[in-house]
């Protein structure tokens, strides 16, 4: 799994970052100090690290520093927004650079980006029988392809990154249908209902064995990818 460290003094927003980029399939530690965010650089490999530049004990430029020679990748997430300092963070060695305050889809388009360009992302996906190429965008269950509509393999993706985690209806909206969530349940719960049907992930279809995955709703929440340890 990928793993990135979020550096930030401000603990809503590392937080915040925490939550989105957890249910996006990464594992995240965070931190609001500049030399424990060193303490754990040295003890880890992390594949990404998003890096405030105002921080207690050693800022992030400092920092930056001491991650050129380790060669992982970074994105400055600060309210510094002149020119100078987003050229000095760059010419630090910095992978992009974003201003505060920020939206978090783009900072998770950006992740995305940024790991995509050191090639880290993780291109096969399984849960069961049900395997996903996601460099091909195919799907198979028990070694037979599986059609599905572009929404229906976005939702997929969505849940097989996030296996036994509640997702928010308005996350998997926006995420797969790029719009705002306005409370109307039925176009999503009518792919979830095919693509449950299409993987036979309902322990109510004959064709499913006990411990096959099972894709549920959650009560005032969303839906879960229940996959067995």
């Amino acid at each position: 799994m990928i793993k990135i460290l979020i550096v930030d003094d401000e603990k809503p927003i590392c937080d915040l970052i925490d939550f989105n980029l957890t249910a996006a399939g990464y594992h995240c530690m965070a931190v609001q100090d500049g030399i424990e965010a060193l303490g754990l650089i040295e003890e880890n490999r992390f594949d990404l690290i998003l890096l405030d530049i105002m921080l207690p004990g050693i800022d992030g430029y400092d920092i930056m520093e001491y991650i050129r020679p380790l060669e992982i990748p970074v994105i400055f997430i600060t309210a510094r927004h002149e020119v100078k300092d987003r050229v000095k963070g760059l010419k630090l060695g910095a992978d992009d650079y974003l201003v505060k305050p920020f939206d978090i889809v783009e900072l998770v388009a950006r992740v995305e980006a940024v790991l995509r360009r050191y090639n880290k992302t993780q291109l096969q996906l399984s849960a069961g029988d049900v395997m996903v190429d996601t460099e091909a965008r195919t799907v198979t269950k028990a070694g037979r392809a599986v059609e599905l509509t572009n929404k229906e393999y976005g939702l997929l993706v969505l849940f097989m990154k996030n296996k036994n985690i509640a997702l928010f209806r308005e996350t998997l909206y926006e995420k797969v249908w790029e719009g705002e969530y306005f409370g109307d349940t039925r176009t999503l719960d009518l792919h979830v209902q095919r693509l449950r049907r299409k993987l036979k992930w309902d322990h109510g279809d004959s064709g499913s064995a006990a411990d096959s995955p099972r894709l549920v709703a959650v009560y005032k929440v969303g839906y879960r990818l229940e996959v067995m340890p």
